[in-house]
Order: C-alpha cells, then structure tokens, then sequence
C-alpha cells in the first residue's frame, strides 16, 4: 500500500494545504499534550525547507458543526509556533474570503493555521463546495492525519480529489509500520487487546485472530468473554448481548486466546478506595477494574516470547490509579520484550510514555480507531483517496 510521498511533488513556492491530525488535549487555554504536533513537525519542517507556502487544517474536538471558543485551534499556534522556532498565523476561519486573502499574501516559508474544520458542519459531511473552499486556497494537498484517515471528510478524502495529493511523511510511516505487522508480521505474533466494549473491536478481533498465535484480552472487554465462560461479573461493565460473539471466538480459537486470571475488584472506582482480588466469580457489588498480578505474570510470559507486538487498549481503568497497575505492567513488558512492537490507542500510549519507556517501542500510532480498522484490513477514506506510487 505505498502512497505518493510529498517528496514526489514540486513544492517550492506552491501553496500546499495539509490536514494534521492536531486533535490534541487543551488545559487552561495550553496544550497539555503536544505528541500529535511533534509527530506532524517532519512534514512542516520539510515544506518549510522547500519553500513551500504552508496551510495547515485540523478538527479539534466535537463541536458538531457550530463555533466554540474552547475549540479554538489558537493554543495549538501558539505551540506550534514555540516548536518551529518561527511564527505560527492563526486564520480567522478556515475557509471564505479573509482566509484567501491572507493566503493570497503568503510567502515562501510561511505557516498559517486555519481555525477548526469541525466549526463548519459541511466538514463532516464531506460536502462538495467546503471541500472546493479549501482545495481553492492551495495548489497541492497533503495528507498527514492519519488519525482521522478512518472519516471521509471533506478535508481527509473531498480534497485529495480536487488537487495534487499525496501523504506526509507521519502518514507514510504509520502505513509501512502498521502494513508490515498486519500484513508480513515475524512469528511469533502477538496481540493485546484492552478497553471497554467487544462491540467496538469485533472485527478486529476476528482479523487479528486468524493471523496471531495468541491474542491476550484485558479491560472492560475481558468482563464479556468471562462471562461467557459463566463466571458471575457482579457490577463488572459487560456487553451481554455480545456474549454470543465471545462464545463463538472462545469456540473458534481457544488456543489462541488468553483471558484474565484474576481480576482487581472494588466496590467503587476513586483512588482511595479499597479493592481485592478475586480469581474466581466477582462478588455482588463489585466491579472488576484491572487484571491481578497473576495475570500480568501470565501475559508477561506471552510478551516474552513475542517477535512481533501489537497493542491497542488498556487493562483496566487505567485513568484512577491505583487501578492502572496492570496497564503500566503490560507496557513495561512489551518494552523489555525485544520484539517488533506496535502501540495504538489513547491510553496505551499514555501508559507507555507514563511508564518511561516510549523510546522502546518500535512505533507508537497516533490513530486509535484508524490504526484498529487498518489492522482489521478495512479500506480507510483518507489513504484510499491518495494516489499510488
């Protein structure tokens, strides 16, 4: 699946319009987490070096199509401009007269933001005339947001229609990373699963499945498949309706998959609470909140022996410590493995970074959902829009 790289293309004073994925946390009017900036600055710099005249669009949030002020891509300039070293302009809109006229005013080397697609419901709609808008402000389009590569946006795939396109160099390296591993991965393969809803990750699941010689399962999702064992879950979050799709996958595979042993319980999930650990049924009550040290001593056996990792979702409710112990377990585990290691997801990334150990993992996706429905082999709007080479 190679994409035509923005090194293919002539640059050099041309006005290039890149979506960037900088859907990034804001505290107090700052960006308290600046991993998605830092992940696009390769491409910037490289347009920057060229020439070329840099008009930078993003979503932020879910404003649904209305402007809000904490939605603002503001503090995301401002850091911007701190991690380039130059300045960062800050657009008024992101499309309509004023923002053409300040594009019309350019000059090689320069950066302009553009103000939050989502601000305009038509982005989302992947309307026609907005994505025209914003194809009339550059001369060439660059995908660099693989994280919102899984929408058919009118800023990740109307566009890439309408100009030159192709991928920036975050994108590039997100789809040789994640093709390899699903496509060509070193056995033996491993994956692990977390987060709340089997809903979210049937298909994948089932992909991952045919493809991995072991599959460990922890979280929310866990709760599922162990009550489709007939354990009692208590007050344990559980998808009963989607206990059928876990006896099925426990029929199908059961030397492949690995579910919890025993299971951190409580009755109530702050950080001063009390807990205990059970390894059979969860009492009445009690909701299960992480997986037990056996467990993890279990699934860093597995870890241990992997060549190849992928991990996307937490072991438990990773946000309330002391409840993120198996999670912060699991990531120093897959760091200490040796093994070819993909993370994506949220919290499995903040675990890695929050356990010191992100420069040991072989690459660290910045698409949650875009990296699951990659592995699951489902077509992506966004990359799927972009000429081969």
């Amino acid at each position: 699946m190679a994409k035509r790289s923005v090194r293919a293309l002539d640059v050099a004073h041309k006005r290039v319009l890149v979506r960037v994925d900088f859907n990034v946390p804001l505290d107090n009017g700052r960006v308290s987490d600046d991993t998605r900036i830092r992940e696009a600055l390769p491409t910037i710099q490289y347009l920057i070096d060229q020439g070329a005249k840099t008009i930078l669009c993003s979503h932020l949030g879910r404003p649904k199509g209305q402007v809000v002020e904490s939605m603002r891509l503001t503090p995301v300039a401002r850091r911007l401009t701190e991690l380039l070293g130059r300045p960062v302009q800050m657009a008024p809109d992101c499309v309509g007269h004023e923002v053409e006229a300040a594009v019309a005013l350019m000059q090689p080397g320069d950066v302009y933001l553009l103000e939050n697609l989502r601000f305009h419901p038509e982005e989302e709609q992947n309307d026609p005339d907005f994505a025209r808008q914003l194809a009339a402000l550059a001369d060439i389009y660059v995908n660099d947001a693989f994280g919102a590569a899984h929408r058919a946006h009118a800023s990740t795939e109307g566009v890439a229609h309408l100009l030159p396109a192709a991928c920036g160099f975050l994108m590039e390296k997100e789809l040789r990373y994640l093709g390899e591993v699903r496509d060509h991965p070193q056995h033996s393969f491993l994956a692990i699963i977390g987060g709340a809803k089997v809903s979210d990750k049937i298909g994948v699941l089932q992909r991952l499945l045919e493809q991995v010689d072991r599959l460990l399962i922890g979280g929310g999702m866990a709760n599922t498949f162990l009550l489709a064992q007939g354990r009692a879950m208590g007050a344990s979050l559980v998808e009963t309706d989607k206990v059928p799709v876990a006896q099925d996958l426990l029929r199908q595979f059961p030397q492949k998959l690995v579910l919890p042993s025993d299971l951190v319980v409580t009755q109530r999930i702050e950080a001063d609470a009390t807990f205990q650990v059970v390894e059979g049924n969860v009492p009445e009550g009690f909701a299960a909140v992480d997986i037990g040290e056996k467990t993890q001593g279990r699934f860093a056996q597995e870890i241990g022996v992997a060549k190849t990792i992928f991990w996307n979702g937490p072991m438990g409710v990773f946000e309330k410590p002391p409840f993120d112990r198996g999670t912060l377990a699991v990531a120093n585990a897959v760091a200490s493995s040796g093994a070819t290691s993909i993370v994506g997801g949220g919290d499995s990334v903040s675990a890695v970074q929050r356990s010191g150990v992100a420069d040991k993992i072989t690459h660290i996706s910045t698409g949650g959902g875009a990296s699951l429905e990659f592995m699951e082999g489902r077509a992506l709007p966004g990359v799927e829009a972009l000429p081969d080479v």
